[in-house]
């Protein structure tokens, strides 16, 4: 999910207000570009599970155009991941040190900072800060290792917002797929998607033994697995160490990060509603009128919108003890996850409280009711008075403004002399920078490439840049001084898990319902000659080419 935490960097409010606070469109009528046009969650919570599943946790959820045309300033993210460390066994403590940003500028999250430790959250959605946009949702792996000061996101970037890789020392995703490729700005899809379902589940396994040094890290490497119709299986990890650095001075955190504790519970997908463009207006009387940008949501015969399916935890019997024991000398195992360590928690919801501009919306839950419907499926509800075009049901656009609310209103209810009616939110920038490790210097450089550059073109336009890296000599492990053996190690692990786990093999268990979304099939590579095992598409650069700009 993408928690509206304040003073969150990749999406602050004085940044989103510096790019859409714009002058009056006009002299008459007097039309203002805000930003505060939506929030809200529309929710699900799951139930409570035994402490041993919570070394996994996955799901189904809907892949769909939010929105008809891609605008600026917008962010909004369909169900996702929302996993923390277990801390219940601390009530009182601060997890966050001072000096970063949570326990600095976030009393209210006191006194322990749980919520906001660390997080691994992120998943299908679109955010104000990507760069390159072209309709349908992107994905992204986004996690915050300690309290919100730094960000982590791919191979190389945090979320979105710098045009250069995070230093070499904070870098914290290795990525282990050679098949599929990770953009900065996100995994596109093919085509437009309408609801079709992409499984995910992030599954803590034993890449690594235990180590003290430089700080006590336990072995919890949290792998990305997919299930799409062309691809399935891991995509990349969390290294522990990514988790455990921010002990290395605040001892108190030894222990309690993710790389050494369970999740902290069951997670059930929310769309979390951040940033949304708004006009306002007022009429002759003085009253005020908002419109936000059209919103639209697939819907089957019955008026439904499946969000969320299959919502399940999982213990180390799923996949992590045959794991182990393939790296103590066993055979390896098909990675098909074991119903055995499975559980399945019950989902419930409940209404939204939506707001605009810090005022309680009326009338959207009654438009569209949060439900759990058979089968643990979490989803929407319409109503018959909710305009259905071409399979999807169009959220509320327009409102009026009352003294201590808004009420959602007909575009047939909004006066022509507001001039909301002709309004058009601006698109996104055209040629906005690239986000660029080029020319590769220090993790990037030594050991280095051992192929490329190589270039794809996705669907979002962009042009994508990467090289190929024999698996341990990818940026993010030269920060470590680890041994050739422990090197060596995981290399060998890596070699035979490209031999043993196919991207059409059997993972995650399919969805009870629904179709699979498809990956864009420009992110998608074959290693070269001679590289089919032990080796990694690494990108290190993401823009609009001057040719491809026309």
């Amino acid at each position: 999910m993408y928690r509206n935490v304040k003073g969150l960097k990749s999406c602050s409010v004085l940044a989103v207000a510096a790019m859409l606070v714009v002058p009056a469109l006009s002299s008459e009528p007097q039309v203002r570009l805000e930003h505060r046009g939506l929030h809200g969650y529309i929710g699900s919570h799951a139930g409570g599970t035994p402490q041993e599943f919570r070394y996994g946790a996955g799901f189904y959820a809907g892949v769909w155009s939010l929105i008809e045309r891609p605008i600026r300033g917008f962010q909004i993210g369909l169900p996702s991941t929302w996993l923390t460390p277990d801390s219940s066994d601390n009530k009182t403590e601060p997890l966050c040190p001072v000096g970063t940003i949570a326990r600095d500028n976030w009393p209210e999250r006191g006194p322990t900072y749980g919520s906001v430790f660390q997080t691994v959250e992120g998943g299908l959605g679109y955010w104000a800060g990507n760069r390159f946009h072209y309709g349908p949702p992107k994905f992204s792996m986004n996690a915050t290792p300690n309290c919100y000061t730094t960000e982590v996101a791919s191979p190389g970037w945090p979320f979105f917002h710098s045009s250069r890789p995070l230093a070499d020392d904070m870098l914290g995703i290795a990525q282990v797929s050679n098949r599929l490729l990770i953009p900065p700005d996100g995994l596109t899809f093919a085509g437009v998607p309408k609801g079709e379902q992409l499984g995910y589940a992030y599954m803590a396994l034993p890449l690594t033994d235990p180590r003290e040094d430089p700080q006590p890290t336990g072995s919890n490497s949290w792998t990305l697995f997919l299930n799409a119709t062309n691809f399935k299986g891991p995509l990349a990890y969390y290294l522990p160490e990514c988790w455990s650095r921010i002990s290395r001075d605040y001892p108190f955190d030894h222990g309690r990060c993710l790389d050494s504790r369970p999740a902290s519970g069951p997670v059930a997908g929310s769309m979390e509603i951040n940033t949304v463009p708004e006009f306002l207006a007022e009429d002759q009387e003085g009253v005020l009128y908002a419109r936000i940008p059209q919103l639209q949501f697939p819907v089957d015969e019955d008026n439904r919108t499946v969000l969320v399916r299959d919502v399940t935890m999982y213990s180390k019997a799923a996949l992590y003890d045959d794991v182990l024991k393939w790296r103590q000398g066993g055979s390896a195992p098909t990675g098909e996850f074991n119903l055995d360590g499975a559980s399945n928690p019950d989902v419930g919801t409940g209404s939204v409280t939506y707001r605009q501009n810090e005022k309680r919306i009326t009338g959207i839950n009654r438009l569209a009711k949060p439900t759990v419907f058979e089968g643990n499926v979490f989803g929407l509800q319409w109503s018959d008075q909710v305009e259905i075009k071409d399979g999807m049901a169009r959220f509320p656009t327009y409102f009026r403004n009352h003294e201590d609310r808004r009420e959602s209103i007909s575009s047939s209810e909004v006066p022509e002399e507001t001039g909301l009616l002709k309004q058009e939110f601006p698109g996104p920038r055209r040629t906005p920078p690239p986000y660029s490790a080029e020319p590769l210097a220090g993790s990037w450089a030594s050991p280095g490439p051992v192929a490329g550059p190589f270039e794809t073109r996705l669907a979002d336009g962009s042009t994508v840049r990467y090289y190929w890296y024999r698996f341990i000599d990818q940026p993010v492990f030269q920060q470590f001084d680890w041994s050739t053996q422990e090197r060596e190690r995981l290399q060998k692990l890596i070699e035979q898990m490209h031999q043993s786990w196919p991207i059409d093999g059997t993972y995650m268990a399919d969805p009870t319902g629904g179709e699979l979304a498809q990956f864009d099939p420009a992110i998608f590579v074959d290693p070269p000659a001679k590289m089919a095992h032990g080796y990694v598409p690494i990108v290190t650069w993401q823009g609009i080419k001057p040719e491809t700009n026309q």
